[in-house]
């Protein structure tokens, strides 16, 4: 069976998360100990014990969803004698799959990502950002919309960032503009508008400090070609060069995530199985508004795993 395997981003973290796969798998557990001796305190005590507002700090849920992809996956690895054909991963969840093909060390990647949560929250002052999806418009419809929010307001901007299925794009941009965005989407005809509960306006240009500083971080991190191929949420390429990975990294945090056309891709590569690596189901879920010939597996739980090892059908 030709499949994939994709890593979730922010979003589907929670208190208690992977507990059930902790007592039946050892690596779940021995997979956050390693990225708390780099981050320098206890990942998973914290990601089963808060408090919460501390797990949803950007700083810290991107290397707690890293860890929780890459501890799925060496699980996933125990069990599967099959390779993936290829990876992705929704934002951050590029770097859990850097990590699962050899380009990253776990180490090296959990600190990093925790920078770029920093990088991100220092780019755009607390309540100056925002984001929303926009359900039931086209991806042309919601660019429309962005462009008319920000028409002739000098020093905003608001952009789509998020084409996650069709008919569901995530903006982000500076607050006020986010939420005219909203309302002009309502007008046009949107099932729903509605603003996140999120501090920062990831994958837009506010980011661009985050993404100059970032690419300071990432001169210093040794990056290795990926064992399997692993496509960029930016140009929805796989690279193999150092240099072109680093680039991609850099770009990634200040332009749109290009989901639908990245498993569309995966599609064009003959994948019949995508297999969701880390904690939650949000991209399985995407998978079935997408490809509905692709059929999304989820492994976040022991049931839902030993689901997903029977579907691939080649379990060690």
């Amino acid at each position: 069976m030709t499949y994939a395997v994709v890593f979730p981003g922010q979003g589907s973290q929670s208190i208690g998360m992977l507990m059930e796969m902790a007592e039946a798998y050892t690596q779940i557990k021995e997979t956050f100990q390693e990225a708390s001796d780099a981050l320098g305190y206890d990942l998973w005590h914290l990601v089963q014990n808060g408090p919460e507002d501390e797990l949803n700090k950007t700083h810290i849920t991107q290397p707690a969803m890293l860890a929780g992809g890459v501890a799925i996956w060496r699980v996933w690895q125990s069990r599967v004698e099959a390779q993936p054909v290829a990876m992705a991963g929704h934002s951050l969840g590029e770097y859990s799959a850097l990590v699962a093909t050899g380009s990253l060390s776990l180490s090296d990647a959990v600190t990093l990502v925790a920078d770029r949560g920093r990088f991100m929250q220092d780019a755009v002052p607390a309540g100056e950002g925002a984001m929303a999806a926009i359900l039931g418009l086209s991806d042309d419809k919601v660019g429309e919309v962005c462009a008319e929010a920000a028409k002739g307001v000098t020093g905003e901007v608001v952009s789509a960032v998020n084409y996650n299925s069709p008919g569901q794009v995530v903006i982000a941009g500076n607050t006020a503009a986010v939420n005219r965005a909203v309302e002009l989407a309502k007008e046009a005809g949107a099932k729903r508008a509605l603003s996140l509960p999120v501090s920062v306006p990831s994958h837009c240009s506010l980011m661009m400090p985050a993404a100059e500083r970032l690419t300071e971080r990432l001169v210093n991190i040794a990056i290795q070609p990926p064992v399997i191929p692993v496509f960029n949420n930016v140009d929805v390429r796989t690279e193999s060069t150092a240099d072109a990975i680093r680039d991609a990294l850099k770009r990634q945090l200040s332009s749109p995530v290009r989901w639908v056309d990245t498993i569309q891709a995966l599609a064009a590569q003959g994948v019949q199985q995508v297999v969701e690596c880390g904690p939650g189901k949000v991209l399985a879920g995407l998978n079935k508004r997408i490809n509905r010939e692709m059929t999304g597996l989820t492994t976040s739980d022991v049931a839902g795993l030993d689901k997903a090892v029977q579907a691939i059908g080649e379990g060690k």
